[in-house]
């Protein structure tokens, strides 16, 4: 049974769907701990009823990031994590969590990296009049979504589209591609 942990700043329907997706799947992994930056964020009471530990401090609470790290890679050593999975983390991994997991941290990002990278992937493509757009699952490395990337799905942009109902089919095949990402990575290693 493989460990993970979910990294979430916001609403946490990446990390419900990953959750109960291993869950209905039966897959070798068990989601062991959450970790979130924003204490107030509504995926810590998702976390909560799912029933999975929750650990959250705010960055500002720590000298630097190789401060913020350590604590985290404290808590993922303590829950014995394997395989750390962002979704919708805000922020930028560094250097130690990035040696402490090489090659074992996943990113999901609502476009079709390398197009739109950064914070508003939707809003940009969207800005941008593109005819299609997507979501990638990708690994993490020192840039900002530029690790290699797992898989790709593409989303079209609908004449008729509103930046709100792009992002609805953004997020509904997030939801689906993650967990398909997670198999195809559970079967590898």
């Amino acid at each position: 049974m493989k460990k993970l942990a979910i990294f979430a700043s916001g609403n946490g329907s990446n990390f419900e769907a990953l959750v109960t997706g291993i869950q209905q799947q039966k897959l070798a992994a068990q989601v062991v701990l959450l970790v979130c930056d924003q204490p107030t964020a509504p995926v810590i009471q998702r976390a909560q009823r799912l029933k999975i530990p929750v650990w959250t401090a705010e960055f500002k609470q720590f000298a630097d990031k190789a401060a913020f790290e350590t604590t985290i890679l404290a808590q993922l050593r303590q829950h014995e994590v394997e395989l750390i999975l962002l979704a919708g983390y805000m922020r930028i991994i560094g250097p130690t969590l990035l040696q402490a997991y090489p090659q074992r941290i996943i990113n999901i990002h609502p476009a079709l990296l390398p197009k739109f990278p950064g914070r508003h992937g939707i809003e940009d493509a969207f800005a941008a009049g593109v005819t299609e757009t997507g979501v990638t699952i990708h690994y993490v490395d020192a840039g900002v979504d530029s690790g290699p990337i797992i898989q790709q799905a593409m989303v079209p942009v609908k004449s008729q589209d509103t930046l709100a109902s792009l992002s609805r089919r953004i997020h509904r095949t997030e939801h689906r591609l993650y967990l398909q990402s997670l198999v195809k990575i559970l079967e590898e290693k």
